[in-house]
């Protein structure tokens, strides 16, 4: 973001600075508590302490399910096009990719169900990578939706893999369901990644929750996660307890400037680039741009956009099937 991050995060960090101990650290009473609190107030989420496990960033966690959830040679489930990072998470470990590719309507991604079923029932999928809300589209998935998806890949014995990093980035008039927080049998065979990272500009400091209500897939998860991770930052735990604790305000705001920003690039393209069309994010602050209009090869915008528009993107084709001719 290009704004500074909200005061009381400034405050606690030089406060803990005047401590001049840096070592290991144990996650304070208070940190539970404000993740606790938080999702509760936020989504009616209710969770236990004990589901809870601090991680050094979403993708380390997301890499560690994957690992702990299913086994070399394993089929796992992406919704293409998506966030390029998730691709290598599941072909790096020794799983194959079974790539579900979200359908465009009217200027929207919609989830093509009956593909994604045939992934678990005749492929025999083990998981699914969930990105709520979803990076690049800016989707903000229904509970209808988020339902279908569950019954699809846990009636086959999946585990729903749900990276909800931008959850708490959502435009107005739209509302984040927390996968896990649907049922008992959804929360029970799932893991559930989020962060303050994205949404209070702090990336930096690589700190991150996952939350784990079944048990057995939580120790699953301790024993791939020495193989895999270290230990989060110690300014991460007290950056995130201090965003979740008094950061409203600031994210308030911040989601206001979002919105605005959001209008300014929808009149600019409709008025001065009518060829470049721009899907509208009902959540998160990025903008997936059809350039098709433009009529280049796809191999050909990025260098377009860098060199003669002397503006950088992230090109299309990073995020798999479906992102040929776009760019984020």
């Amino acid at each position: 973001m290009d704004f500074p991050v909200a005061e009381p995060i400034v405050r606690a960090l030089k406060e803990r600075a005047d401590h001049p101990i840096f070592g290991y650290t144990r996650v304070s009473p208070g940190l539970y508590e404000s993740i606790i609190n938080r999702l509760d107030a936020k989504f009616g989420w209710k969770i236990e302490k004990e589901w809870i496990v601090i991680t050094p960033g979403v993708m380390p966690a997301v890499n560690t399910s994957v690992v702990a959830f299913t086994s070399p040679g394993d089929l796992v489930a992406l919704q293409s096009p998506v966030y390029p990072p998730f691709w290598s998470s599941i072909s790096g470990n020794g799983r194959e990719v079974a790539a579900n590719r979200l359908k465009l309507t009217g200027g929207r991604h919609e989830i093509d169900f009956k593909d994604l079923e045939s992934k678990f029932r005749g492929h025999k999928a083990r998981a699914m990578i969930l990105c709520s809300p979803h990076n690049p589209g800016g989707r903000v998935w229904s509970k209808e939706e988020l339902v279908r998806m569950g019954e699809i890949v846990i009636s086959s014995g999946g585990v729903m893999i749900a990276d909800e990093i931008l959850c708490e980035l959502v435009m107005k008039g739209y509302s984040h369901t927390p996968f896990a927080a649907i049922s008992k049998e959804f929360a029970m065979n799932s893991v559930t990644c989020f962060a303050p990272s994205k949404t209070f500009n702090v990336p930096g400091f690589h700190t991150s929750v996952a939350i784990i209500p079944n048990e057995e897939l939580r120790q699953k998860f301790d024993k791939a996660r020495g193989r895999i991770m270290g230990s989060p930052c110690l300014f991460g735990l007290v950056a995130m307890e201090a965003a979740f604790k008094y950061g409203d305000e600031w994210l308030s705001q911040a989601i206001d400037y979002i919105e605005g920003n959001i209008d300014y690039a929808t009149e600019f393209f409709e008025n001065s680039v009518p060829e470049i069309v721009p899907m509208r994010p009902e959540g998160t602050y990025l903008i997936w741009l059809d350039c098709r209009g433009l009529g280049l090869k796809p191999e050909e915008l990025k260098p377009f956009f860098v060199e003669e528009a002397r503006v950088g993107l992230n090109d299309g084709i990073t995020f798999g099937a479906g992102g040929e001719g776009f760019m984020r």
